[in-house]
């Protein structure tokens, strides 16, 4: 991708500011790579972390607090919800500007509106832009769905989404979401000014245009540069609000943080590093960037200790770290699109297909798997739910992640599958050296079921914005994907196996099943509850049941980061944290 600068002014304020004496520039690192910056389109955690930085949203989630908890953003406070639960209501801010563009008369940013909210939110249901996020309130905002059927006039009123005046936001829902209000602290919730959108279309990818604490400067495949939103609104870093304990942050340094003017930093420079070898050289220069996560690579370097985790005295001088499990999972899914993995009116075929789900599932080795690619750390768990999430179950039957060899030749031969009708397998990635080693791993586990080598193939693409589109258009067999809580509640892993959220959305998987559709939709309008939480349980023991993939691990991390670098490294759920970082000069 050719560099993307937005206008020469940006590009001669960034250079005056590189000369500044007191500059702050904070050298950020992560290992993919964003594709839109449209908030519509951000779809992974590499876009989120960009789009949250550039534009608002109505809620964020406290910096520091574990669990996590919600606060107030773009809102002044959290949502009056009437007595049913199907009525929010919710001021915003006034006095916040978007930043300077020429999108605006005279280049002026104007001020955030309720009308801003509405038509952001209505962009998701206007079919041109394939939303990815419309999933999130498909079929709960009384009006909306109709307002797309009847042809996305943005004229037209929606009964459900409306600015009661300038600075109130009117959400009615079909039925209660309790899950609404973390869906206002994602990407897909970020509030965009029509301006922006007339002038650049699709440019707008390349060229947000937001209220937050940073504007982008630059965009290329290996580094975005954002700079300080000089007119931000006053806001400043609360410690105690942001959920701060000295016992677990104390050694980070953010106490010093306390009352400071957000954002800190005057520069974020994004380094977009997908090899592991290059950012950990990158990040052991002392010059470079400030975060890494530890890779396999790095292990034996690095480490004293693995249980529990310490850094050997070299490093443990020069870097600051932090272990914990990421709020997501990894997972592999079969398209049920796919004539040999979906669903069949013919009982037969269909018994076929399961069958051959079911020897694939058995034929995964999790502990080969962990040794080799994730630091021997951390243990998989049966079916979806991530663990501290409502629902999971850690006594739950253990034999579906566990390699049954003998099984799966069984159920293969049991339903007529063999060397010859087998069907070529065909397994997607990005093409790196860790996706071919990931192919050459499950290849090699295939085999020992009697798949024949020369029916496993790899399909790779050149970015993860390719594989991901291909994923989108349901065109890949097999989906070897990584979720990432977009907030802390198992309906959101529950969630991509619900039919109506198949692709584009959600659902990559293509499962439509109407008994789990039928449960999910019980489910989903509950507040917290035992019944609730056993639905939960229902669900997930359903998709195992069904082999509808390969789940669950969640990787535990090893942060690190530079001890000048004032930061609580965060990549799960949160969002929105760059304006609290800080470099020590």
């Amino acid at each position: 991708m050719k560099k993307f600068t937005l206008l020469p002014l940006a590009a001669l304020m960034a250079s005056s500011l590189a000369m500044a004496e007191d500059i702050k520039v904070f050298k950020f690192s992560d290992d993919g790579q964003p594709t839109n910056f449209d908030p519509v389109q951000s779809g992974t955690t590499y876009t989120n972390t960009v789009t949250t930085a550039v534009y608002d949203t109505l809620y964020e989630y406290k910096y520091l607090k574990s669990p996590y908890e919600l606060k107030p953003n773009l809102a002044v406070d959290m949502p009056q919800v009437s007595e049913d639960g199907l009525t929010y209501t919710i001021k915003i801010k006034q006095g916040v500007k978007f930043v300077d563009d020429p999108a605006f008369t005279d280049g002026k940013g104007r001020e955030v509106t309720a009308d801003d909210f509405v038509y952001s939110m209505k962009r998701h249901f206007d079919p041109k832009n394939r939303s990815q996020g419309a999933w999130l309130w498909s079929d709960k905002i009384v009006g909306l769905d109709d307002w797309k059927a009847n042809g996305a006039d943005y004229a037209r009123t929606v009964e459900g989404l409306k600015a009661l005046d300038s600075y109130t936001v009117q959400i009615k829902l079909t039925k209660p979401f309790p899950q609404l209000t973390y869906t206002l602290a994602m990407g897909y919730s970020a509030t965009v000014p029509v301006e922006a959108v007339e002038k650049y279309g699709r440019e707008l990818s390349v060229h947000p245009v937001g209220s937050g604490p940073f504007k982008l400067v630059s965009h290329n495949s290996t580094k975005t540069v954002l700079e300080k939103n000089t007119n931000y609104r006053q806001e400043t870093f609360d410690l105690v609000g942001s959920g701060y304990d000295e016992k677990v942050h104390g050694f980070t340094g953010i106490d010093a943080l306390d009352g400071k003017t957000l954002p800190i930093v005057d520069r974020v420079e994004l380094n977009w590093v997908k090899q592991a070898s290059a950012r950990w050289n990158s990040f052991s220069k002392g010059t470079e960037i400030v975060n890494t996560t530890l890779q396999n690579e790095q292990m034996d370097e690095v480490l004293a200790s693995k249980h529990p985790v310490t850094l050997k005295p070299e490093y443990a001088e020069r870097f600051n770290f932090r272990v914990n499990p990421e709020a997501g999972l990894v997972y592999n899914v079969f398209n049920f699109d796919d004539e040999y993995f979906g669903y069949s009116d013919d009982p037969k075929t269909n018994a076929a297909n399961k069958a051959l789900r079911c020897a694939i599932v058995k034929s995964f080795d999790w502990p080969q798997r962990v040794s080799r690619f994730y630091l021997g750390i951390g243990e998989a768990y049966p079916g979806f739910i991530v663990p501290g999430t409502d629902g999971f179950d850690p006594n739950m039957n253990s034999s579906s992640i566990e390699q049954d060899i003998a099984g799966a030749k069984k159920l293969l031969k049991e339903h007529g599958w063999n060397k010859t009708n087998l069907p070529v397998l065909y397994y997607p990635g990005v093409a790196n050296n860790r996706n071919k080693q990931f192919f050459e791993q499950y290849r090699g586990n295939l085999t020992k079921i009697g798949y024949p080598k020369n029916k496993i193939k790899q399909k790779t693409f050149a970015t993860f914005g390719d594989f991901n589109k291909a994923v989108k258009n349901s065109k890949t067999q097999i989906v070897p994907m990584g979720w990432g809580l977009d907030y802390p509640d198992a309906e959101n892993t529950l969630q991509l196996f619900y039919g109506p959220n198949r692709s584009p959305g959600s659902n990559s998987s293509n499962y439509n099943n109407p008994e789990f559709n039928k449960l999910y939709e019980q489910a989903a309008v509950m507040q917290p509850s035992p019944k609730r939480t056993e639905l939960y349980k229902q669900m997930n023991q359903m998709v195992v049941d069904d082999c509808i993939g390969i789940g669950g691990y969640s990787r535990t991390r090893i942060r690190m980061w530079h001890k000048n670098a004032v930061m609580w490294p965060q990549r799960d759920v949160v969002g929105n944290y760059l304006k609290y970082v800080d470099i020590k000069s």
